[in-house]
């Protein structure tokens, strides 16, 4: 991914998701000019694509990661109204998402609600934390265990940029 294209999104996507509409009562706010952190889900670009299209169609409003994996690479956990750039799996800008809600509890504290907000396979909680427990065994920095403690975060899908035929990059208002 190009930075050009990056900052191209950043700039477009703040004007749609109107972001920056209160700037001339408040003065500019930091949401404004700071681009949001960019990222994938996923371990891999074949899931990066198969998550972000679950995204895109609102299946997935949820996603799970190691809580230790932000301290790992000196990352923040998200807070209620985080922005983020999600990427798809060749590293392109697809979507911007705020987040709504944010916990953190232990891995085998997770419950069904959040299993079936990620929207994966079948949406149980028994699928979830099979298929959860090995992707934190093979992605993260540090090994799965089942008293963990992981970040749940809810979102919501401010802008999204459609798969076309071309793969042009044209966003659209979700919300």
């Amino acid at each position: 991914m190009e930075h050009d294209e990056l900052e191209a999104f950043w700039v477009d996507a703040r004007i749609r998701a109107k972001i920056n509409r209160v700037s001339g009562y408040l003065g500019v706010s930091a949401k404004e000019v700071l681009r949001p952190p960019a990222w994938s889900f996923g371990g891999d670009p074949t899931q990066a694509d198969e998550l972000l299209s679950l995204v895109l169609a609102g299946t997935k409003t949820a996603t799970s990661s190691a809580r230790a994996d932000y301290d790992a690479d000196g990352e923040q956990v998200p807070e209620f109204g985080s922005l983020s750039i999600v990427l798809d799996g060749a590293g392109h800008p697809r979507a911007l998402l705020r987040t709504t809600d944010v916990r953190v509890v232990r891995f085998d504290q997770v419950d069904a609600a959040h299993a079936r907000a990620e929207g994966e396979a079948d949406g149980s909680l028994e699928q979830w934390r099979e298929a959860h427990a090995e992707f934190f065994e093979q992605q993260s920095h540090h090994r799965f265990d089942p008293e963990m403690l992981v970040v749940l975060e809810n979102f919501e899908v401010l802008v999204a940029v459609p798969y076309t035929g071309e793969d042009a990059l044209s966003p659209t208002s979700i919300g």
